[in-house]
C-alpha cells in the first residue's frame, strides 16, 4: 500500500479577490515538516514571483486537528488563504475523532513525500528486517518501537509492518515522543528496540554510523540511501509521509482554478526542485480531482489500520 489549474489569467476575473497575497497556516510548531513545507512555499512562491507577499502563521496542537478546525471555521470563502498538512493529519483527525476533517477545506494538491526509515543502533544484534520479524513474531512486546505522535504515520507503520509478518497489530508495543530529538535520544540511548521515523531525522546519524538502517519504507530503492526497501525485506509494506496545501472551504471553482495555477507554476519552478533537492523530499506532486481521489483512499486505508492497532473504534 502506498499512501501518496489554468492560466494565470483567471487571477484577473474576479479583480481584488485574486490577490496574489497569501496567508498560510501551518498547523504545528515552528520548525517541525509542517512548518518547514508552509515557508518553503512562502519563499518559492516570492522569489518566483508567483505572489507578492506570504505571510505564515503557526497553530500548533493535536496532529493538526486544532489548526485545521481554526482555518475551517476563520477562513471560509477567502481564496486568500491556504494551510498545510499530510498524511499525519488523516490518521490524527480519526485518533482525535475531530469534528472537522479534510472535506470540509479544499485539496489543492499533494506537494512531497518522505519515506520511513527503520533504524537500530549500530551495536544492536539485529542486523535486518528478517532479524526484527524474527523477533516480532517471538514476543511482539519484546521489541518496542520508537517514533512520533500516536496515530500517526511512524505509529501506522509499525502496525503495518506487524499485520503483514502475521502479528496482531494491537500486540505492537509503540513508545510515541513528542519530537524526532526525544525519539533520537531514546534510540540512541538503546532504550527502544527500533527506531521509526523519516529518512531525513536519521540521516546524519546513518551517516555517522551510530544507526544502522535496515529498511525504507519505499516501494523500490531510492537512490543515495543505501538500505533495502521493507519489501525486500519480506515485509509487504510501502507507505509514505506525504505533504499537500489545502484551500479554505466555500471558495469557488474558479478561485480554486487560480489557486491551483499558482501551485503548479510554484512547483514546475527550479527554485521548488532545488529545494526538494536539498532537504531530500520527494517530489509526489498531485492536483486536482486526482488528489481528492487519492486523499479519499488514504484516509479509508489509514481508517482500517487505525482500527487494527487499536487506536479508532
Amino acid at each position: 500500500m502506498l499512501l501518496a489549474f489554468v492560466a494565470t489569467g483567471a487571477l484577473i476575473v474576479s479583480g481584488a479577490a485574486f490577490a496574489a497575497d497569501y496567508k498560510i497556516m501551518a498547523p504545528a510548531a515552528p520548525g517541525g515538516g509542517w512548518d518547514q513545507t508552509a515557508r518553503t512555499i512562502q519563499t518559492v512562491l516570492q522569489d518566483e514571483k508567483i505572489s507578492k507577499s506570504i505571510q505564515v502563521v503557526n497553530v500548533p496542537g493535536a496532529g493538526g486537528t486544532i489548526g485545521l478546525a481554526q482555518f475551517a471555521n476563520s477562513a471560509k470563502g477567502d481564496p486568500a488563504q491556504l494551510i498545510v498538512g499530510g498524511y499525519v493529519m488523516v490518521g490524527a483527525i480519526l485518533t482525535n475523532d475531530s469534528p472537522v476533517n479534510l472535506t470540509q477545506v479544499t485539496p489543492i494538491a499533494r506537494l512531497t513525500g518522505e519515506f520511513e526509515a527503520l533504524v537500530v543502533p549500530a551495536a544492536s544484534p539485529i542486523k535486518n528486517i528478517a532479524d526484527l520479524v524474527e523477533k516480532l513474531k517471538s514476543d511482539p512486546g519484546s521489541v518496542s518501537w520508537g517514533g512520533g505522535s500516536a496515530g500517526g504515520t511512524d505509529h501506522i507503520t509499525a502496525g503495518l509492518i506487524a499485520k503483514a509478518a502475521g502479528v496482531d497489530p494491537t500486540k505492537v508495543n509503540y513508545i510515541a515522543f513528542s519530537g524526532g530529538g526525544e525519539a533520537l535520544a531514546a534510540i540512541l540511548g538503546n532504550q527502544v528496540t527500533v527506531g521509526i521515523s523519516g529518512y531525513g531525522e536519521f540521516e546524519s546519524q546513518i551517516k555517522a554510523g551510530t544507526l544502522r538502517i535496515i529498511g525504507i519504507s519505499s516501494d523500490a530503492r531510492v537512490a543515495g540511501i543505501d538500505a533495502p526497501t521493507f519489501k525486500e525485506g519480506g515485509v509487504d509494506v510501502a507507505i509514505q509521509n506525504w505533504r499537500m496545501v489545502a484551500a479554505a472551504p466555500g471558495i469557488s471553482k474558479e478561485q480554486e482554478a487560480a489557486i491551483g495555477a499558482d501551485v503548479e507554476k510554484m512547483v514546475k519552478s527550479k527554485t521548488w526542485q532545488d529545494q526538494l533537492a536539498a532537504k531530500g523530499w520527494a517530489n509526489t506532486y498531485l492536483a486536482g480531482d486526482a488528489f481528492k481521489a487519492q486523499l479519499a483512499k488514504d484516509t479509508e486505508a489509514t481508517s482500517a489500520i487505525l482500527k487494527d492497532i487499536g487506536l479508532v473504534k
